[in-house]
């Protein structure tokens, strides 16, 4: 790898290239012309050689070339009598420098073989490197499309809630309304038929809790208030309803003058309550539950604690190795990770912490609501 940095960087300056070899050259011919009588033309020969390696790896042909031609050059007229000229020396000095020429010439091959194929290992790399670049931005676009194909689902079970809720409270609500007036009517004209008004009775009691049920089940699937009062009313609404079927207290800290939201905002932050608070019934046995939400430097923080057993090990373990949590934890992620917040989840023996922060998107084109809530509707 030096090698080949060493004679990338060489090449780029065809000066250095050509003026490297001959330099030396020039200073060992120098040198050794001072020191005649001392230096033998073999020792010449052996200094000359490796300026020609050198020449050969990291200079090019064409400098490597001009370097044996200069060597060669150099040896006959200063050290090969005659000196001062080019004629055709005696034999033992001519082998001598033809061994030199050919061996010389063995390494130039060699090191253009070499430089060959260090070109083409650095072209593969390139056109490596160019495909590793398509191939991510590949993946970049299918992980865009699966994210917004994500939020769509998100947004489509949200809408279906809402759709599912105003039909069971338009419909089948009303229907059972009627039929409770239809039994009181029938209960009335038959009073003094002790037995059958028991029955009537006992059957319109069912029916008023039947309807009761439709009524919370609709309002649990998608809140009114959520829509018409706003975030804080709908939380207030099923925090008080939460605490009265699961016998849970629950600790709302929640701001007189909590501002409205976007409509999405306000559905993500209500959905992680409820699920927070579910998990808290199903998994933590804590009896209190304690909810904060705050608007505070442009964000909505959601902080839900409880003071159960907390999270078991193995499955913190899962979630801290970026494991699969449950359903429920995947969707509050997912939801918060498309408005462009963060989820934090703290769990030990004492009990567990989830905080939620999103960016705050305020909907101004909402009026401000007074909360108005009626407690008969949510059946403990």
């Amino acid at each position: 790898m030096t090698d080949i940095s060493l004679s990338e960087r060489i090449s780029k300056h065809p000066s250095v290239r050509y003026g490297l070899p001959l330099a030396a050259i020039a200073v060992i011919l120098l040198v050794c012309r001072a020191l005649t009588g001392f230096v033998s033309t073999t020792t010449l020969y052996i200094l000359l050689f490796p300026v020609i390696v050198y020449a050969a790896l990291s200079c090019g042909i064409g400098p490597s070339i001009l370097a044996v031609v200069a060597a060669l050059g150099g040896i006959k007229y200063w050290f090969i009598s005659p000196v001062h000229s080019f004629r055709v020396p005696h034999t033992e000095q001519l082998i001598s420098m033809l061994a030199f020429f050919f061996a010389s010439s063995a390494v130039l091959a060699m090191g253009e073989a070499r430089r060959q194929h260090n070109q083409r290992l650095r072209d593969g790399h390139a056109e490596l490197e160019v495909k590793v670049q398509e191939r991510t931005v590949e993946l970049d676009t299918a992980n865009r499309s699966l994210r917004d194909l994500s939020a769509r689902l998100l947004q489509l079970q949200d809408d279906e809630r809402r759709h599912i809720a105003r039909e069971l409270h338009d419909s089948v609500g009303q229907l059972l309304a009627g039929l409770s007036m239809n039994l009181s009517s029938v209960r009335a004209d038959i009073d003094r038929l002790s037995r059958t008004a028991a029955a009537l009775t006992d059957s319109e009691s069912l029916v008023q809790e039947m309807s009761q049920e439709v009524r919370t089940i609709s309002h649990l699937l998608h809140p009114p208030l959520l829509d018409e009062a706003g975030l804080a009313s709908a939380v207030r609404w099923y925090t008080d309803g939460f605490a009265q079927r699961s016998k849970i207290k629950v600790d709302l800290d929640l701001p007189a003058n909590f501002a409205r939201f976007s409509p999405e905002l306000e559905t993500a932050v209500f959905r992680i309550v409820q699920e927070c608070l579910t998990n808290v019934h199903r998994h933590s046995g804590s009896s209190i539950a304690k909810i904060r939400l705050l608007h505070l430097d442009g964000q909505v923080l959601i902080e839900v604690e409880d003071e159960g057993k907390g999270i078991p090990p193995e499955k913190r373990e899962a979630m801290a190795s970026a494991g699969a949590p449950g359903v429920g934890i995947r969707g509050m992620r997912e939801r918060i990770r498309q408005l462009g917040g963060v989820l934090e989840i703290t769990s030990n023996d004492n009990g567990t912490v989830i905080l939620a922060r999103l960016p705050a998107i305020e909907n101004s084109s909402v009026a401000d609501v007074a909360p108005i809530l009626d407690t008969s509707t949510v059946a403990a």
